[in-house]
């Protein structure tokens, strides 16, 4: 499509991307068949299309309503339409920049900004997180309904295989994540045992915190640059030192993290070590995928529903790698339905967008239990405590079933 940019905008960081991104829309509407939103709410302007109509008239005008905001928030980002988009449209990084730019221009209500405020100062931050989520859990047995459903039960990590001090020549470190850190702690620890069986230490950088998407998602891009930095200064040590690959095993931190490069490519003093950072980083799924797997089966086969989260089938474009890891171990997988649509949790928006996230989420546990599993796992920590909120069978992740 033709652009115009409004020349005030044209100034302002990212637009040139933006501008580009906009041309590349044909503007067909194939992106609408398979949105969420568009498919829930049943107007134009919640498809990806539409607001990509929004964001150029924005860029163009100068000019911008609260109802521009409302629809940009209501979308999930969860980029199946980039997966359905015959032109290759970047939708997810023209939302993030429009976005950016609606922040600035249009002042949210009290409470919403609070909301927003304290997501970003609480949930990147583990011992913040932790804290709160242990008087959440203290007085779980007390509460009721969907609050004590929002709060979930506490979790163990197993042990972490023994190094002696030097472990395997091949090492590989892990991202140990915000939420992921305190809400499913053995997460990581399975992926460290499954990985030690193939002759490969994984080790995590206790320093290293959020990948930066809380942040950078909730329009405050410059906290979210600044969390990137941070992940790289206290890897690079390790990349110096021939560490394989950066593991991830929450799949929204991949593709985040994946998006180093590109998002810091201007900046001198980080774009080469972020250009590193990307090429390094493996979602766990790619590092099986190329080892030996022979000797590592599941012992209960119990029938199991796998749902793809929308970071790892959309954003990093790995659909299929799970499920083939799975089948080899011997995992009997059952049928599911509409696998492409997101599940409701998408970050933050499962708090910010409450009503529509659950609708989404009641339509996904239909869609994975019609074969009737006996559990439920995924692929990324967000998902797993989302549908863990209503699911009649557990839901775990998928590396702790390679783990038994």
């Amino acid at each position: 499509m033709q652009t115009n940019i409004h020349p005030k905008i044209a100034a302002l960081p990212d637009i040139t991307e933006a501008e580009d991104i906009l041309r590349a829309c044909v503007h067909c509407g194939f992106c609408t068949a398979t949105c969420p939103t568009y498919q829930h709410f049943g107007d134009e302007r919640d498809g990806p299309r539409g607001r990509i109509y929004l964001i150029k008239q924005l860029l163009e005008t100068n000019e911008v309503t609260e109802n521009t905001q409302t629809h940009l928030d209501r979308c999930l980002t969860c980029r199946s339409c980039e997966t359905t988009c015959p032109s290759g449209v970047r939708y997810g990084r023209l939302v993030d920049i429009g976005r950016g730019i609606v922040e600035t221009k249009v002042k949210r209500e009290p409470l919403d900004r609070l909301t927003r405020w304290s997501l970003r100062k609480i949930l990147p931050y583990p011992k913040r997180f932790g804290l709160l989520l242990f008087f959440g859990q203290l007085f779980r047995p007390l509460l009721t309904g969907k609050l004590k459903a929002k709060v979930p039960p506490k979790k163990q990590a197993s042990p972490w295989p023994a190094t002696n001090g030097k472990g395997h020549s091949r090492k590989m470190i892990a991202l140990a994540g915000c939420a992921q850190s305190v809400t499913t702690p053995n997460t990581n620890a399975a992926t460290a045992r499954v990985l030690d069986k193939l002759g490969i230490t994984l080790a995590e950088a206790p320093q290293a915190g959020c990948c930066g998407a809380v942040d950078y998602h909730l329009a405050a891009h410059d906290d979210g640059l600044n969390a990137m930095r941070k992940n790289i200064d206290v890897w690079w040590p390790a990349i110096e030192a021939g560490a394989e690959a950066i593991v991830m095993t929450a799949s929204g931190c991949g593709a985040m993290v994946k998006e180093y490069g590109e998002l810091l490519k201007d900046d001198p003093a980080y774009a080469d070590k972020a250009h590193r950072v990307t090429e390094l980083t493996k979602d766990i799924s790619e590092i099986l995928t190329n080892e030996n797997l022979d000797n590592i089966t599941v012992k209960q086969k119990k029938p199991t529903a796998y749902h793809c989260p929308c970071t790892l089938q959309h954003g990093q474009q790995l659909k299929g790698g799970v499920e083939a890891i799975l089948k080899k171990a011997g995992v009997p997988l059952t049928k599911i339905k509409d696998t492409h649509l997101c599940c409701g949790s998408a970050g933050t928006y499962s708090i910010l967008q409450s009503k529509t996230s659950q609708q989404l989420l009641d339509n996904k546990l239909t869609a994975l239990t019609i074969d009737k599993p006996e559990q439920i796992v995924t692929a990324n920590v967000g998902c797993q405590m989302h549908l863990e909120t209503k699911a009649n069978v557990p839901v775990k992740h998928w590396i702790e079933l390679l783990d038994q």
